[in-house]
Order: C-alpha cells, then sequence, then structure tokens
C-alpha cells in the first residue's frame, strides 16, 4: 500500500508510461504498472513528471518591491543598486515577510521548490536576515530555502559590511557571498574574495559570490575566486554567479581560465533574463549579450545552473517565477537550439541546480524525496517551448498545488475542436 501512485508519466530521461510510488513522503517505485493500490493516485496522461525546478540565485528580500520608492528609469544595474540603496533603510521586517511569502506562493504554484536567496546585509540592522530567516521557517513545509549572505555595496567598499556579513552567518545564514567587481578597485576585489573565501573555510560553508557582473573583459575574479577555492580547499561548494565578462574576453584567455575553473569545481550560475537585460548598455552596435559562455562551461564539464534573479524589483520589473521562461531565454541567448542542447538547458533548471545547492534526496530515483510537478507537456522540449501549466506539485508525496489544464476551443467552420492548445503537434524527433 503506497500513499500516492502517479501512473502513465514520461520521465526526462525519455521513459515514457511509468508510475511513480511514494510513501512516508519517499519514493518508493519507479517502474512501469505498478501493481498495488494507493491512498491516491494521479493519472498523468503521458505528460510530464520532473523532479522540482531549482532557483540557484534569486534576491527574495527584493522582490515585488517595483515602484517603491520609485521606478528604475534608465533600468540599468547602476540604478538599480542605487534605487534598492534607498529602499534598503525604510524597508520593515514586516513587508519584507510579506512580500517574500507572497513569492513563496508563487513559486509553489510554478513547481518551484528550491530556491537560492541572497540576502542583503550592508545595513548593520540586518533587518533583511531577520525577516528572510523566518520566512526561511514558514515556508520549509513546502520550499527549500538556502540564504547567501550578501554585501551589495561590497565587502570592503561598505563601512559595516564586514561585521554585518558575520552577524549573519552567526545568526544562521547558510552561505557565504561577495560582490568583488563592485570594490573601489580591482585589487580590493581579489582581497574580498581571499577573505570570504577563509570565512567559508572556518566556517564550512559554502560560497556563492555575484561575480564579474560587467562587460569589462578586465573584470577577472572569476579567477581569483577559482584559486582560493583550491587554496582552502572548498572544491565542489563554491559558484560564481553572473559571470557576464566571460562574454567580453579574448578566447585565448577564456581557454587559459576555464580549465582552473574546472579544477576547482566552480558551479556557474548564468541568470539569463537579467544578464540580457542589463549589460551591453553601453554598447551602441554590434550590442553584446552579455551572457556568459554557457555551451563553453557545459562543454567543458563545469556544472551550469541557471537563476531567475530578480522578480518586479529595482533591477527587473518583470518575471513571474517561472524556470522555464529563464531556460527558454538561455536557448535564444545562448544559441542552444538543439534537440540535446535543450536537454542540458532543462538540467540546468533542476538537476545541475540541484548539485550547486548541494541537495539531498533529490531527483526521481528509488529513495529520493516525493517531490514530483506534472507539465502539462509530453516531454522537457515541449515544456521548454510551451512554458506549460504545472498540472499538479506534489511536496514530499502530499499534493501542494493543482492548475487546470490549459484548455482552447476552436470556433472555425469545418473544423474540429481543438483541446490542449499547443500540445497535439508531436515533432517526430
Amino acid at each position: 500500500m503506497f500513499d500516492l501512485i502517479i501512473r502513465n508519466a514520461n520521465l526526462p530521461d525519455g521513459r515514457k508510461g511509468i508510475d511513480i510510488a511514494i510513501r512516508d513522503g519517499r519514493i518508493a517505485a519507479v517502474e512501469a504498472n505498478i501493481a498495488a493500490e494507493a491512498g491516491q493516485e494521479i493519472d498523468a496522461t503521458g505528460r510530464l513528471a520532473t523532479p522540482p525546478f531549482v532557483d540557484p540565485h534569486f534576491h527574495m528580500d527584493a522582490t515585488l518591491s517595483l515602484g517603491l520608492p520609485r521606478m528604475n528609469v534608465s533600468g540599468t544595474l547602476m540604478e538599480g543598486i542605487a534605487l534598492w540603496g534607498e529602499l534598503r533603510p525604510i524597508v520593515t521586517r514586516e513587508e519584507l515577510v510579506e512580500r517574500a511569502l507572497r513569492y513563496c506562493d508563487l513559486a509553489v504554484t510554478q513547481g518551484l521548490l528550491h530556491i537560492r536567496s541572497h540576502v542583503d546585509v550592508s545595513d548593520p540592522r540586518l533587518v533583511t536576515v531577520e525577516a528572510l530567516l523566518e520566512v526561511r521557517d514558514r515556508v520549509a513545509p513546502y520550499i527549500d530555502l538556502q540564504l547567501v549572505a550578501f554585501p551589495q555595496d561590497g565587502y570592503y567598499r561598505c563601512a559595516d559590511a564586514v561585521d554585518s556579513l558575520n552577524r549573519a552567518l552567526d545568526m544562521g545564514v547558510d552561505v557565504v557571498g561577495g560582490i568583488p567587481h563592485y570594490e573601489r578597485t580591482m585589487s580590493e576585489g581579489a582581497a574580498s574574495v581571499e577573505a570570504l573565501c577563509r570565512i567559508a573555510a572556518d566556517r564550512g560553508l559554502p560560497v556563492d559570490m555575484h561575480c564579474d557582473e560587467s562587460d569589462d573583459p578586465m573584470s577577472r575574479h572569476i579567477e581569483t575566486l577559482a584559486a582560493q577555492t583550491v587554496r582552502f580547499g572548498l572544491q565542489g561548494r563554491v559558484a560564481g554567479s553572473h559571470l557576464a565578462s566571460m562574454h567580453s574576453m579574448d578566447n585565448y584567455y577564456v581557454s587559459t581560465l576555464i580549465p582552473r575553473m574546472v579544477e576547482a569545481g566552480i558551479n556557474a550560475i548564468p541568470n539569463p533574463l537579467i544578464n540580457i537585460l542589463l549589460q551591453g548598455r553601453h554598447d551602441t552596435y554590434p550590442k553584446r549579450r552579455g551572457m556568459t559562455r554557457v555551451r563553453e562551461l557545459m562543454d567543458a564539464g563545469i556544472n551550469v545552473s541557471f537563476g531567475h534573479d530578480c522578480v518586479m524589483d529595482p533591477w527587473y520589473s518583470m518575471g513571474s517565477g517561472d524556470m522555464l521562461e529563464v531556460g527558454s531565454m538561455a536557448i535564444h541567448v545562448a544559441q542552444m537550439a538543439g534537440i540535446e542542447d535543450k536537454k542540458r538547458i532543462f538540467d540546468a533548471l533542476t538537476v545541475n541546480s540541484a548539485k550547486t545547492l548541494g541537495l539531498e534526496g533529490y531527483g526521481l530515483e528509488k529513495g529520493c524525496n516525493g517531490d514530483i510537478v506534472i507539465l502539462q507537456a509530453h516531454d522537457v522540449l515541449e515544456a521548454l517551448r510551451l512554458k506549460p501549466v504545472r498540472l499538479a506539485v506534489i511536496r514530499r508525496g502530499r499534493v501542494v498545488a493543482r492548475t487546470a489544464p490549459r484548455i482552447g476551443e476552436l470556433f472555425l467552420e469545418g473544423r474540429p475542436a481543438s483541446t490542449d492548445i499547443g500540445l497535439d503537434y508531436i515533432p517526430r524527433y
């Protein structure tokens, strides 16, 4: 007797007509035609069942704050940072909690059950940290929320950041963050990388740095991050987020840089929606895309995962919490439209991101957590194309969100009615 059986599901690896049985919050069987009963059954009707989506890079303290205290008129990264600097001193814990919880509710409906959020520690009040620690506890039944101590105004550039970051970690924040390209000088940026990696090593914590979010090809803090990762024995526990300057670096330098990243076991986290919008602002034409070298990093064996980064905040006035939208943008910007390319993109939204976060029990194998999303799509390629409805979102074997299928009807004379609009064409790949 199982608690739940999902019948007739297609899996991301291409298996079709598979049943998934869950007992006591964990997957107990994954096979065709499970001959058993369950307290609840869901017929996936040949739709895609996938592990939950994972967002390895987000800013939950700023989310849904669009228009507070004013709009980002230029739409640039620098004005966004300045605008957040205006909002941060006046924001309250209650407001932060309320906005974050609203976003978490949205995330669940999108099948997004694992999020790593950077939390600004530049304000010595640490109201952002207090709020997000509360949110982490409150959403734990349905979202795994990791928090990064992030000195938005610079670890050395901001007078209080050194003390505030350590206090945030003492309060229970999970990951050491940084932003070396925002320090006053390149040398101070490099020094901040060393200091922050030392803190992570001493505390036994992971590292996730905003690194080289710049069009400047000489912004090379990822080089320092890789070196300090090896120096402090942090291999596999360090992520470099954005890495936008790699887009502008010359090919020879990149050919020497990527092997050093491989040696260090760096996790790369591009943020396609934000990178394509905010980078290249000083270019006329030709205009750079600004997203890092996704294909080259993947080909080298580097773990690449994609972040949403922002939703309706000082930097990004759009967003829906849909990681498939992130993947769709990645396909376009990285020019990865082949069948195998798209499968790698989908992995960057799921299993790769789970690896970046060090998640245990993630996946669709026996013994994994009973966390599953059923999509109104037949496979990962169709999911990326349609960004479909999440028919059911399951957390530890319990359905936590349902959405009715998207249905359309045609009223054209002589044409039959059509349902599941967009799903009636199955390409022969």
